[in-house]
């Protein structure tokens, strides 16, 4: 096993989890429990350091963590209770299976523990042929499966492996989900009993230790009056930053995006019209041209009313100009322009306008104009 975690720790790639759910795919669950013959065939499928049906490493040791399978049953009701193995005598679920038969038919529902998938994450699998693996769990005399392994005892065939890509985990546990399956999204638990008989076995120490980690504090969504959707995902990196989006789905279809970063060492950078602690705000747009100048635009209104704007023209001969104006509270204005020859010098020019004060210097200029004339006259 030794050789085995060293092999691998040069060719594989540390994942970086943008969304812990998105690691362990409720579908994929759903079809591996169809294919399994009894829950202990179960438990060996999710942990199959060849199929890699699960990509979760939740105590971040950088090895994707073994999930155990604990059942709780009552009556015709079975729940499967698939449980991560985080340290010693510490679980985490995350995910169950719960069935429930009524005459011959049998009704089963995925559902994600809402610590990693939020409230009312539902899968309910219609199967294109009856599981083999329903068969056991009505038979005269049944017992539920209780997993024997724990913290640092693990099955021969299990060796640890590192964790892929968010993104690349999506596209190679496709193929571990059954096609021929129907797979339906619902919010409505089925049986409300599940929820009893499932507290016998559950385990939730991890969310008890971090409860900054859940999904409600990394993903929150806010529903608007007019009918807008703002969505938000904070992550927290290993140097101490976090990393905030914020996407808005508008009425007409249209999205915005926003990014604010704030730093280890208490400084803040906030990009995409973000109002900034001064009350100042940013906006930034560029235009590439036809005939390949590039044109670039900023405009700041400040918080004491004032406004700058500068425009760049970048032409192919390597000359340019630039032009920044100011307007101040008064209506006065002031520009300098800044333009840049082929040969790399720099020509600067400053002048000073005021839009109501041009007038009445005119009107004073032509007043006293006139006084002369009549004076020499």
């Amino acid at each position: 096993m030794a050789t085995s975690l060293w092999s691998q720790q040069d060719a594989v790639v540390t994942a970086s989890n943008d969304e812990i759910s998105e690691n362990l795919d409720l579908e994929a669950v759903a079809s591996v429990f169809a294919d399994s013959k009894d829950l202990e065939d179960f438990e060996k499928r999710l942990n199959d350091p060849e199929l890699q049906i699960s990509n979760l490493d939740l105590n971040g040791d950088e090895y994707v963590d073994y999930l155990r399978v604990m059942e709780s049953a009552e009556g015709d009701i079975h729940v499967v209770a698939i449980q991560a193995v985080l340290g010693d005598d510490l679980y985490q679920d995350v995910a169950t299976i719960e069935l429930e038969k009524e005459n011959e038919e049998v009704r089963v529902q995925v559902v994600g523990d809402a610590y990693l998938y939020g409230p009312n994450v539902i899968i309910e699998p219609v199967y294109a042929y009856r599981p083999i693996i329903f068969g056991i769990f009505w038979r005269p005399y049944y017992r539920p499966f209780r997993s024997i392994y724990y913290w640092g005892y693990y099955p021969r065939y299990y060796r640890p492996w590192r964790p892929i890509r968010t993104t690349v985990y999506r596209t190679h546990v496709h193929v571990h989900v059954g096609t021929k399956h129907v797979y339906r999204r619902t919010t409505i638990r089925r049986s409300a009993r599940a929820v009893t008989i499932h507290k016998t076995v559950r385990r939730n120490d991890y969310a008890v230790r971090y409860p900054e980690k859940s999904y409600s504090s990394r993903v929150t969504t806010t529903k608007r009056s007019n009918g807008t959707t703002t969505r938000t995902r904070t992550v927290n990196q290993a140097d101490g930053d976090k990393v905030r989006t914020a996407a808005v789905n508008r009425a007409d279809g249209t999205k915005k995006r926003a990014v604010a970063i704030d730093k280890a060492d208490g400084t803040q950078k906030r990009a995409a019209g973000v109002n900034q602690a001064d009350g100042d705000k940013y906006r930034a747009a560029g235009v590439r041209k036809t005939d390949g100048t590039t044109k670039r635009a900023a405009g700041v209104n400040k918080a004491d009313g004032t406004k700058k704007r500068v425009a760049s023209v970048s032409n192919p001969d390597g000359s340019g100009r630039t032009v920044a104006v100011k307007k101040n509270p008064n209506g006065s204005r002031s520009a300098v322009s800044v333009k840049k020859n082929a040969d790399g010098s720099k020509t600067v020019k400053k002048s000073r306008k005021s839009g109501k004060q041009t007038k009445k210097s005119k009107a004073k200029k032509t007043k006293k104009t006139k006084k002369n004339k009549s004076r020499r006259n």
